[in-house]
């Protein structure tokens, strides 16, 4: 499998600017990438505000309640 340009924090914060009222046509340009490649990232990583952390095993914090 072909391995990403963008690191999951490069993407979120490329989203985060397309939320905040960048075109998307511009943000494409500026970094490089197809308009089907970011609209597959906003719906892979749409509800996303930033990645699991590591130090609970990557579990969201209700699901680390119940696995204690």
């Amino acid at each position: 499998m072909k391995k990403s340009r963008f690191s999951d924090s490069q993407i979120l914060a490329i989203l985060k600017q397309a939320e905040s009222g960048t075109p998307v046509a511009n943000l494409c340009r500026e970094h490089g990438m197809s308009n089907a490649c970011f609209y597959q990232w906003r719906s892979k990583f749409g509800g996303m505000n930033e990645r699991p952390n590591k130090a609970n095993g990557g579990l969201p914090p209700k699901q680390m309640l119940t696995a204690a």
